[in-house]
């Protein structure tokens, strides 16, 4: 049975709100496929080749199935990708309920670092979140978990959405540009730093980028870090910090 309308009489367009009965294997059904396999198959195809290049029928002619195999198990390609979406929030490691000996600010920076892995390491991911509503088991686990550290940090209720919103949403950011970056490395062949290098080079001689590299070198050796891992690493550590101070500030001032 799929979800009820809404009061507009539309229906939230969400795999976790419709009920699907289990399928029943037909004897024609590939032995061993089961939608455990074709999620799995489906992450490793995105992680590959990227969103813009994902079919049913590359996932099927990967899985060696024909593509109405797959379609048995879910109804749609946005189903599927659903699906992906919230098994590799999976990934993430939550904060322990019953540790009490480690405070708010080392669980949200232990959140923020394994939302930025995830968006590095899936650069399909963000495109998706903005896509879908993001209520599979996982990413409910992540949103319920980072609400009881946000409790903890002293907010009030009212500041609690506010105080999300700048450190993931922060998060979102630097990482999604963190992962076009490698992807476009990768896309011409060369590791990170080299392609960092080269376009440093590029620039050198140019009267119009003068001030730009003057002042990139100046940051850029004051921050440290010999590689380009080593500086973002260093950058996202201290954007973090930035945010947690804010929160620190913002919890005793009044609300208006």
């Amino acid at each position: 049975m799929a979800a009820k309308d809404g009061p507009a009489g539309k229906r939230p367009n969400s795999i976790w709100l419709t009920e699907r009965p289990p399928p029943r294997r037909k004897a024609e059904q590939p032995a061993g496929l089961g939608l455990d396999k074709i999620v799995a198959a489906t992450v490793r195809l995105l992680d590959a080749d990227g969103l813009a290049k994902f079919s049913m029928r590359r996932l099927a002619a990967g899985l060696g199935v024909t593509a109405m195999s797959v379609y048995w198990y879910v109804d749609t390609k946005d189903d599927l990708l659903e699906l992906a979406l919230d098994s590799v929030m999976g990934e993430m490691r939550l904060p322990d309920e019953g540790d009490a000996g480690q405070d708010w600010r080392e669980h949200l920076r232990a959140l923020a670092g394994g939302y930025r892995a995830l968006l590095t390491g899936h650069p399909w991911v963000a495109r998706l979140l903005g896509t879908y509503i993001n209520v599979g088991p996982h990413a409910t686990a992540f949103s319920d978990a980072s609400m009881r550290v946000m409790k903890g940090s002293g907010l009030s209720l009212e500041q609690i959405a506010g105080g999300l919103s700048a450190v993931f949403q922060f998060v979102y950011g630097f990482a999604t540009i963190e992962g076009l970056f490698n992807a476009r490395c990768a896309e011409a062949g060369l590791p990170v730093d080299e392609y960092f290098r080269q376009v440093m080079q590029a620039l050198q001689g140019r009267p119009e980028f003068t001030e730009l590299l003057e002042n990139s070198t100046e940051v850029m050796a004051a921050r440290g870090g010999a590689t380009v891992e080593e500086m973002r690493d260093r950058d996202f550590a201290f954007a973090l910090d930035l945010q947690i101070a804010g929160i620190e500030a913002m919890r005793d001032r009044p609300s208006h």
